[in-house]
């Protein structure tokens, strides 16, 4: 595995094929009051991209926002939802096509206690990750090897978790429920920022 840090964007020219998996590192779980600390990125080639964002770097990013932008990339997260949240307030991108691996987990495992990044690893992958450097400061601007290692680690795994995930939802037939439900994740994210994140417009009351 090798991880590579960038300040502020992306080197001009890295391709990451067709698809790339995406996850965020914050200062909080609210992107009108916290800040967006990290992009990290993987082709799902065993090496991990981290892209960082001091306090007094910009959030202009030119290279990373056209990535995520761009509608021939496929972006895979682990619920995107709070992920895309983060990206489209601060770097101005909607994430477009994308694929969740918690939404496909809950679509797929129903017998499964937890959808979470680590058990679904280890149940599908046989791979433990380690979460102690979850809640540590990413707004330093400098990344200890130890966070490094573990922001890597939430996106190196998650191309083949989806080709775990893909193969169970087409055996129990959901995959047709999947698709839609990936393709409005940028509407609730909008819906999120807009000031309905804890509503459900579809209940009755």
């Amino acid at each position: 595995m090798a991880i590579f840090v960038h300040e502020g964007d992306l080197p001009e020219g890295l391709s990451f094929g067709n698809s790339v998996a995406v996850d965020t590192e914050t200062m909080g779980l609210i992107p009108s009051r916290d800040r967006l600390c990290v992009v990290q990125l993987s082709a799902g080639d065993g090496h991990a991209h981290l892209v960082t964002f001091p306090s007094h770097v910009s959030y202009s990013a030119p290279n990373l926002c056209k990535l995520l932008a761009d509608r021939d990339v496929l972006k895979i997260f682990h619920y995107g939802r709070a992920d895309m949240a983060f990206i489209r307030a601060y770097l101005g991108v909607t994430c477009t096509p994308v694929y969740c691996t918690k939404i496909a987990s809950r679509l797929a495992r129903t017998n499964a206690p937890s959808h979470s990044l680590a058990p679904l690893c280890r149940d599908l992958l046989g791979i433990t990750l380690n979460k102690e450097q979850q809640c540590t400061d990413w707004g330093t601007g400098t990344l200890t090897e130890e966070q490094q290692v573990y922001a890597a680690s939430d996106v190196l795994y998650l191309h083949a978790l989806k080709e775990k995930l893909d193969a169970i939802l087409e055996r129990e037939g959901r995959d047709a429920l999947a698709e839609p439900c990936f393709a409005f994740l940028p509407y609730r994210v909008e819906l999120d920022l807009a000031g309905w994140p804890e509503t459900d417009i579809f209940a009755h009351h």
